[in-house]
């Protein structure tokens, strides 16, 4: 896994998030024990997940990438990742749902979830994309700059009282 800055704040979703310089060098110097492949960049990670339309049957990565593309399609690819592992804490947390799709219907918690059903993206690029960083995420090919948080709100809607913030990465504000 890749290690990603602390907190990035609005970053352009055209930009790479670069790994700092040790990570780099490390991936030359493994002894061939991990199979986790190592990548340069977050951008790298998204673009090397292969056959991503095939990959729209896994119910569960379905549910992920349906969260990632409502609630951060326009977010840079550091900002989506967050999304997702929001999403994948909460599912392991004891404190949510304990899986994907469970959590990303649960009453109240996204609101482009109607009745607890999920929208339909559509076939484009940005659903791709939303498919590929569901599978980083769900992989852990690259580190969150969110952490462990299990809450995120957007820039323009009041904070979530109380809570640690964890990191500001484009329009969205995520919390413990």
């Amino acid at each position: 896994m890749q290690p990603a800055p602390a907190q990035v704040s609005n970053v352009l979703a055209s930009q790479q998030v670069p790994a700092p310089q040790a990570a780099v060098e490390q991936q030359g110097n493994d002894a061939g024990d991990d199979t986790t492949p190592e990548y340069a960049t977050l951008s790298d990670a998204v673009a090397a997940q292969e056959d991503v339309a095939a990959l729209d049957e896994d119910r569960e990565l379905r549910c992920l990438a349906t969260g990632v593309y409502f609630e951060a399609r326009s977010e840079p690819l550091s900002g989506q990742l967050a999304v997702a592992d929001v999403i994948l804490n909460r599912s392991t947390s004891g404190r949510f749902p304990g899986s994907v799709c469970s959590v990303v219907t649960q009453k109240g918690q996204f609101s482009f979830v109607r009745n607890g059903k999920l929208p339909t993206p559509p076939a484009n690029a940005h659903w791709r994309r939303a498919l590929a960083v569901a599978q980083v995420a769900r992989k852990n090919l690259w580190e969150s700059p969110a952490g462990d948080a299990l809450y995120f709100h957007a820039r323009y809607v009041s904070g979530a009282q109380g809570r640690a913030s964890v990191a500001t990465v484009g329009n969205h504000i995520f919390y413990r």
